[in-house]
């Protein structure tokens, strides 16, 4: 259901005027003739803390229009379904490259190939695009962390961001030999964080930590250049070590009145130490928002029973905070229309019967979409990673669409903040 949203919200078309979107599909000409220079200024477009970047997604789990059917979750073969070797892959970092996002974001566990082989290799056939890499600190040494992202820079150039992944779910941890409970692996994450960024600049580390000892810790001729560390989790452990150590704190999408209390309370805790917000979401944008909501609701159609209840099962079993946030945004049932699925305009969680992770998606026409991403930036977010299905053509579509339309808008608002002001 849609948690108390007036009528109005409900429906798949409601634009913040209360209306759906009656655009065309005529293109205006400043999207087509001007895409290059209004996506560079995506990068150098002011917010609250700085710059708005854009980032994708590498599906290393497999692709496809729907979900439910990509090959991680698959029982059979599923028509549609991409696997995720190096070729399509690389298509999906070269279409995100020419769609002007800054970097591309892999996942970890046990049913994803390993982040560091997949984004070294995709790296060698990509000129610019970066990738944010994600690790687990309880499965591995500091310093070897430390030792791999060192190469990957000496290989590839400043093209790695750090993304923190503590882990949440016992079964996986185990399967890995982790069988910590969840604030001490958060524990394990904030002595690791703690040697990893002195160890990338060059320095020698000695730490003895209730779980981590380092002595005589150092990387031999280090590429020295900071290596900035994403940082997600919804637990108050979580908050507090990424206080201490993120340049960037990761959320998965909510109603942004339910993601600003946690937001302010991470700058609470951070006090003089300056820290970034990020924003995980799908997207479906689409030239009218009737098209958009169409795509969603043959996502919905598509999404197998056996499929909802064997995910739905695995979630249920996971001790991370974020997830059972996810899963509370939602029921565990596949309803017949769309909207019951909405919880906040264009905010659609039917992505979550179906995926772990992130399982909210704004859907809309190219400018809601942008609508919505504003909002978000006014809570503070200045790093948006985004998604959709397929993501080779969603990466196109919405480098197209969306990030052009982003950067007109906000440059506008710049401009007349600034004749506000009297500049």
């Amino acid at each position: 259901m849609c948690r108390g949203y007036p009528a109005a919200l409900r429906t798949p078309g409601y634009s913040q005027h209360g209306r759906a979107s009656s655009r065309t599909g005529r293109r205006s000409t400043i999207y087509t003739n001007s895409i290059n220079r209004l996506v560079f200024m995506v990068d150098h477009v002011p917010t609250r803390l700085g710059t708005t970047r854009f980032h994708w997604f590498l599906p290393t789990r497999g692709d496809a229009s729907t979900p439910g059917v990509v090959p991680a979750f698959r029982s059979g073969p599923r028509a549609g379904a991409r696997e995720a070797d190096l070729s399509y892959l690389t298509e999906v970092a070269q279409a995100a490259e020419r769609g002007g996002f800054h970097s591309a974001l892999t996942p970890v566990g046990i049913g994803c190939p390993d982040p560091w082989v997949v984004c070294s290799a995709i790296a060698a056939r990509t000129e610019r695009l970066g990738f944010i890499v994600a690790l687990r600190p309880s499965l591995s040494s500091a310093t070897l962390l430390a030792q791999q992202a060192d190469t990957f820079r000496k290989l590839h150039g400043d093209r790695i961001i750090l993304n923190v992944v503590t882990g949440g779910d016992p079964a996986e941890q185990a399967a890995y030999g982790s069988h910590v409970a969840h604030d001490e692996r958060y524990e394990i994450t904030d002595e690791v964080l703690q040697a990893l960024t002195p160890l990338l600049q060059g320095e020698r580390v000695d730490l003895q930590g209730r779980h981590l000892r380092l002595v005589g810790a150092q990387l031999v001729a280090p590429a020295g250049a900071p290596v900035p560390i994403f940082f997600g989790g919804a637990s108050d452990a979580a908050l507090e070590v990424a206080a201490k150590a993120a340049d960037s704190y990761l959320l998965w999408a909510e109603p942004p009145a339910e993601l600003a209390p946690r937001i302010a309370r991470v700058r609470e805790l951070a006090g003089e130490r300056p820290i970034g917000f990020g924003l995980r979401v799908h997207v479906i944008s689409r030239d009218t928002a009737e098209e958009a909501w169409q795509v969603a609701a043959q996502m919905q159609a598509g999404f197998a029973p056996e499929v909802v209840a064997k995910v739905q099962q695995r979630l249920q079993a996971m001790d991370s905070v974020g997830q059972a946030r996810m899963r509370g945004l939602r029921s565990t049932d596949v309803p017949a229309d769309v909207a019951d699925l909405t919880i906040a305009p264009n905010l659609w969680t039917g992505i979550g019967l179906v995926r772990e992770g992130v399982g909210t998606a704004i859907v809309g026409s190219h400018d809601q979409v942008v609508d919505r991403l504003v909002e978000y930036a006014d809570l503070g977010i200045d790093e948006f990673i985004l998604s959709g299905y397929p993501h080779r053509e969603e990466a196109a579509r919405v480098g197209a669409e969306v990030l052009p339309r982003f950067a007109a808008r906000r440059a506008a608002m710049v401009r007349t903040n600034r004749l506000v002001a009297g500049f």
